[in-house]
C-alpha cells in the first residue's frame, strides 16, 4: 500500500516536466522574436561564438535586407540593426548562426574584404559581451598589429599611409604594394606599434572616403586564413554552380525509338536556350 501511494504522488511530475519544456520553447522563441525586431538586449545572448558584429552597414540596410544578405551563407537564428530611439540606423547590427563554422567563416570572408552590401564594404567582427570585453587584450586572436589596406588611389604613396594612419599611433612601417614597373596595386600594409591603436584605426577608416575612394581598411591576415579563404570561395562556387543546374536539368522517357538529340532540341528549345541534350541508347 505505501507503494501505490508513492506511485499516486509520483503522477504530477511528467505532467511538470511538460509545462517546463513548453515554457523553455516559448522563451526562445520570444528571445528571437524580440531580437528580430531589435529590442533583445545584445548582451542576453547565449551563444556568443556564433553572434556576429556587423559595422559600417549603410543607412537604407534594414533587419530583413542584412537576414537576407547572410542567410547565402548559412542558418540564421536571428539578426537586427542597431537603430536609435527615431528608428534611424546606428550603421551596425547583429547576427546570430546556428553553426560556428558558418560564423567564422563570415568572419573570414569580411576581413578579406569579400563582403559589399549597398555598395559598402561590411566588416564582420566576433561579438562579446560587455562583461567580457575587458578580456580581449587577453586574446590572441583578436590581438593584431598588422593592417590591411586597399581600394586607395594610385596617387597614394607610403608617406601618404604614414600621415594617415600615424594619426592613431606610432607605427613601425607602412608600404604600398607595386608591380615590377612601379605602378601601385591600389593596396597595402601598415604596422602599428600598439594593437590598439591598429584596432582603432581600423574601426574608424574603415568605409572611409579618401581622394574620391571609398577604403577597406582590416586585419592583415596571414598565409594560412588566406589559403582558407580561397578554399572557402572556391568551394562557394562549385556549390552555386551545382545549385544554378539542379533544377535545369530534366528527365525525359518514354521517347519513340525515332526521337533523336535533334528532334528534343526543337521541342524543348522553344521554352528557352538548350545547352546539351542527350538520348541514352541501349547498348
Amino acid at each position: 500500500m505505501e507503494c501505490l501511494h508513492q506511485g499516486k504522488d509520483l503522477w504530477h511530475i511528467p505532467v511538470f516536466m511538460f509545462y517546463v519544456e513548453v515554457v523553455i520553447y516559448l522563451f526562445e522563441i520570444y528571445k528571437i522574436l524580440r531580437c528580430f525586431s531589435g529590442q533583445q538586449s545584445h548582451d542576453d545572448f547565449f551563444y556568443t561564438k556564433l553572434f556576429e558584429l556587423c559595422q559600417n552597414l549603410d543607412a537604407s540596410v534594414d533587419n530583413k535586407t542584412l537576414y537576407d544578405e547572410f542567410s547565402v551563407y548559412g542558418s540564421i537564428i536571428s539578426c537586427t540593426v542597431a537603430t536609435t530611439a527615431m528608428g534611424e540606423s546606428k550603421g551596425y547590427g547583429f547576427i546570430q548562426f546556428e553553426e560556428e563554422a558558418v560564423a567564422k567563416n563570415v568572419i573570414d570572408r569580411s576581413s578579406n574584404g569579400n563582403i559589399i552590401i549597398h555598395g559598402r564594404h561590411v566588416s564582420v567582427y566576433p561579438f562579446v559581451r560587455k562583461d567580457g570585453r575587458g578580456d580581449l587584450v587577453n586574446n590572441d586572436t583578436l590581438k593584431f598589429n598588422n593592417v590591411y589596406v586597399k581600394n586607395f588611389s594610385e596617387a597614394t604613396t607610403d608617406e601618404d599611409l604614414h600621415r594617415i594612419f600615424g594619426e592613431f599611433g606610432p607605427i613601425t612601417s607602412a608600404a604600398v604594394m607595386r608591380d615590377s614597373n612601379g605602378n601601385s596595386k591600389c593596396f597595402g600594409f601598415v604596422n602599428f606599434e600598439n594593437v590598439d591603436d591598429a584596432a582603432n584605426a581600423v574601426q574608424m577608416l574603415n568605409g572611409k572616403t579618401i581622394n574620391e575612394k571609398e577604403w577597406y581598411v582590416s586585419r592583415a591576415q596571414k598565409k594560412s586564413e588566406r589559403e582558407a579563404e580561397l578554399k572557402g570561395k572556391y568551394e562557394q562556387v562549385l556549390r552555386e554552380r551545382v545549385d544554378s543546374h539542379r533544377d535545369a536539368n530534366l528527365y525525359v522517357k518514354n521517347i519513340d525509338e525515332s526521337i533523336n538529340e535533334t528532334t528534343l532540341v526543337d521541342l524543348f528549345s522553344q521554352y528557352g536556350s538548350v545547352k546539351s541534350c542527350k538520348v541514352c541508347l541501349v547498348a
